[in-house]
């Protein structure tokens, strides 16, 4: 899906990827939705389920369900976007923890979205280890920071940012959907989008792969489709076939006849 939402002088174009990896079972989940009524309105929401050969795909299942029927009912001139993404992430929990009860399986899920108005004002919220990044062109703005273990000892200074990518327990989450405690709400402003930015939610089966430079220069030179098209190649060739499932969703602001 691709929508190209044209409102005030601005045109939102976006694309999704995703590739099952070397795994067995697809877990991963994404959607880019556009409003059904708001024009420059759109909710890009990425899952990865954990739990089980079909835990994983349940739990993330019932957050691309819960983003759907909530973005139906959310209102851009009413609604609040952060409360909305709050509640997006606890309806999700709580849906994920009841499928739990009727299943053997432990499902589990990241979660990764962000919520742009038609005034380009973006939300973004985020649970475990999937990313949302903002980029101006090829610079990086922000990213949200991860619910991990290795993220903690980089909190405290005892890794850097490198270290952190190959660390061996890189994969230990200590804040998701599903678990017994209640899920991190991760949720947050990052201001207005202009023309050039782009934004992008991805799983760890993909930002693994690569530093925000990189990432940032492939955004920034190619169109949104081939971008999640080259992502999703490098980070398939750099796994050397041993990679997990991969996931982007992406949208970038153009300006209209620039």
């Amino acid at each position: 899906m691709t929508p190209t939402p044209q409102v005030q002088g601005h045109r939102l174009s976006g694309a999704t990827g995703i590739h099952r990896g070397d795994r067995a079972y697809q877990q991963d989940q994404i959607a880019l939705i556009a409003h059904k009524d708001v024009a420059g309105c759109v909710l890009g929401i990425l899952a990865d389920g954990m739990g089980g050969k079909s835990g994983g795909r349940k739990a993330s299942d019932q957050v691309i369900l819960t983003a759907r029927q909530l973005f139906e009912r959310f209102s851009p001139s009413r609604g609040d976007p952060i409360e909305a993404l709050k509640q997006l992430v606890l309806e999700a929990h709580l849906m994920i923890k009841l499928t739990a009860i009727t299943s053997e399986e432990e499902p589990h899920s990241t979660l990764a979205a962000f919520l742009i108005s038609p005034s380009l004002d973006c939300h973004v919220a985020h649970a475990g280890d999937s990313r949302v990044y903002h980029f101006r062109g090829a610079q990086l703005v922000s990213r949200t920071i991860d619910h991990s273990y290795v993220q903690r000892l980089v909190d405290e200074g005892q890794l850097n940012e490198d270290e952190a990518q190959s660390h061996p327990q890189s994969n230990l989450l200590t804040g998701c959907l599903g678990t017994v405690q209640d899920p991190p709400l991760s949720v947050s402003s990052i201001g207005r989008l202009e023309p050039g930015d782009s934004i992008m939610c991805c799983s760890d089966g993909l930002w693994h792969y690569f530093n925000s430079t990189e990432i940032g220069q492939i955004l920034d030179s190619l169109p949104p489709k081939e971008s999640s098209k080259m992502l999703i190649d490098k980070a398939r060739q750099r796994a050397k076939g041993g990679g997990d499932n991969l996931s982007l969703v992406l949208v970038r602001v153009e300006k209209l006849g620039g």
